[in-house]
């Protein structure tokens, strides 16, 4: 059976829009991408590696309530990815 996607998977609280679009855009990133990321980046190089940030540090996602910065993408990523790797 195929995991749900982490977009659907049960929040903490209710979501805002940009809560789940953000889950979303992890979502679609490719395995082989997910690949190469090292969570002990600095910022700008988790930056680089993402490609959606715009150059004042907030990530670039349409249909969004609020700006999603760093401190929010990496707690986000690695519930991502905790959830990933317990999918599989």
């Amino acid at each position: 059976m195929q995991a749900k996607p982490f977009e659907e998977a049960p929040y903490a609280d209710i979501p805002d829009e940009t809560e789940v679009n953000l889950r979303a855009h992890f979502d679609s990133l490719s395995d082989e991408k997910l690949q190469t990321i090292n969570l002990s980046w600095g910022d700008e190089q988790l930056q680089d590696w993402d490609g959606n940030f715009r150059s004042d540090g907030v990530l670039m996602m349409v249909c969004c309530d609020r700006d999603v910065e760093m401190d929010e993408y990496r707690k986000v990523l690695s519930e991502f990815l905790k959830y990933r790797d317990a999918s599989q």
